[in-house]
């Protein structure tokens, strides 16, 4: 039985955590959830010390808005896309044939499982070591802290930083099949009655785009 995974340097001593690991609940009773929740709690111990150490700058809004990007599913998907992660995990028939392998929420949480592996197998340090490993890289790329601060984040700090009003978000129609909505939002300035309109598949979303396109009219009409 294999105790190691391409990609990932790190060899098991019980190889049955790295089987366990690698088998998703479809493929049976014994599978990764619960390893899966703690690789998740370790994970983000571990992100948390290595941005705190690295952004000794950043307060403490950046430093979550970080973490929440590196540890966020897409994130972990791509890397374990990246490992070749798919191709180890286990799965039963019908997540197989409909290409579980592939599925970002699959990928994700396979590879916290992993983590929650080597942790228990080799300790926390060599945890710690392998997830600085995989994840440094990705620190490196992180886009600057007003970058990673939202739309409606952004457009609020404008605001206030000139003493008006916060927006006024309103929900203008839904369209669409329950499973597809498409929601329509309108962002309005109650000083100036500036208004913009946009859509999203969820309302958040649709929340997002309208306060990403009145900053940018704002910003565009003030110069700054």
């Amino acid at each position: 039985m294999k105790n190691t995974v391409a990609g990932v340097d790190y060899r098991f001593t019980d190889s049955q955590l790295l089987l366990e690991a690698l088998t998703h609940k479809s493929a049976g009773s014994v599978n990764n959830e619960r390893l899966e929740f703690l690789g998740d709690s370790v994970l983000s111990l571990v992100i948390t010390g290595r941005l705190f150490e690295l952004r000794p700058d950043a307060r403490e809004g950046d430093l979550s808005r970080m973490r929440a990007r590196l540890v966020r599913g897409v994130t972990l998907a791509d890397l374990a896309l990246g490992l070749g992660l798919g191709k180890h995990i286990r799965l039963g028939e019908g997540e197989l044939k409909s290409g579980g392998f592939r599925r970002a929420s699959i990928l994700a949480d396979t590879l916290e499982a992993l983590l929650g592996a080597i942790y228990l197998d080799g300790g926390y340090a060599q945890c710690q070591r392998v997830i600085t490993e995989l994840f440094d890289p990705l620190i490196d790329k992180l886009p600057s802290c007003e970058e990673l601060k939202d739309a409606k984040t952004r457009l609020q700090e404008w605001l206030q930083a000139r003493a008006r009003p916060l927006p006024v978000y309103t929900l203008k129609s839904e369209a669409g099949a329950d499973h597809a909505k498409t929601f329509y939002v309108c962002c309005e300035l109650s000083d100036d009655g500036t208004t913009v309109e946009a859509s999203g598949n969820g309302r958040r979303k649709a929340e997002q785009a309208a306060a990403a396109r009145l900053l940018q009219i704002l910003q565009e009409g003030q110069g700054s």
